[in-house]
C-alpha cells in the first residue's frame, strides 16, 4: 500500500506517520476529507499536521487498557463518562485525538453533552494515549489542562500529572493510588 493525501482521499498504510507543514484551515480540510472515520488519526500543533495510521496492536492495547480503567472505576463505584476515540480541538491552536478520555470528577459536566466545547467545558480527568509509532506527546494535552495523562509506550505505562504548566512523570495514578497498574496491564497483555 502507498501513501495518498489529496483533496479527495487520505490513504496511509498501517504504522505510517506523515508530518506536513499546514495551517489550521488545511488541518480542517484534512479532517473533512477523512470524514467520520477515525483513521488516520490527525493532530495539529505549531503549524504542522501529523497523520498516523494505527497498527493493530495500537487498537488492541487501547481497548484493553481502556477496559481496565473502566473495571477499576466500576469496582470503586465511581461514576464516569468515557469517550473513544475523541477529537479535541482548540481552534487555531491545537487538535489532538485521544485514544480514550475519562471524565471522573467532572462526569456530570459532559453527561449526554454533544459536542464538547473544548474552549469552555472542563477537560477530561484522565486521557489514555497508546504510542506504537512515536506519534504521541504528553504535551499535546497542556492547552486542555488534562490533570492526568497515561502514555503506554514500548510496553510501559507512563503516568503524567499536570503540575502548574508542565506534566510530571509519576509512579502512581491519582485515581488508583494503591494499584500496581503496570503489573496489571502487563498481565492482561500476556
Amino acid at each position: 500500500m502507498f501513501i495518498l493525501i489529496s483533496t479527495e482521499k487520505i490513504q496511509l498504510p498501517a504504522g505510517s506517520v506523515v508530518r506536513l507543514l499546514a495551517t489550521w484551515d488545511e488541518y480542517q480540510v484534512l479532517s473533512q476529507i477523512r470524514g467520520k472515520s477515525s483513521i488516520p488519526h490527525l493532530k495539529y500543533r505549531n503549524g504542522e499536521v501529523l497523520l498516523m495510521s494505527p497498527l493493530p496492536e495500537h487498537r488492541r492495547d487501547a481497548s484493553l487498557i481502556g477496559d481496565i480503567i473502566k473495571v477499576l472505576l466500576d469496582h470503586a463505584q465511581r461514576k464516569y463518562e468515557s469517550f473513544t476515540p475523541i477529537i479535541m480541538q482548540l481552534p487555531q491552536e491545537r487538535g489532538v485525538e485521544a485514544d480514550y478520555c475519562f471524565y471522573i470528577d467532572q462526569w456530570r459536566a459532559v453527561s449526554a453533552k454533544k459536542p464538547i466545547n473544548w474552549s469552555v467545558d472542563p477537560p477530561p480527568n484522565l486521557v489514555l494515549e497508546i504510542d506504537v509509532t512515536s506519534y504521541s506527546d504528553v504535551d499535546d494535552y497542556l492547552p486542555y489542562r488534562v490533570p492526568e495523562v497515561w502514555l503506554f509506550k514500548k510496553s510501559q505505562l507512563h503516568i503524567y500529572q499536570l503540575q502548574g504548566e508542565t506534566y510530571v512523570l509519576q509512579t502512581q495514578s491519582s485515581y488508583f493510588p494503591d494499584i500496581d497498574l503496570q503489573s496489571m496491564i502487563n498481565w492482561s497483555l500476556d
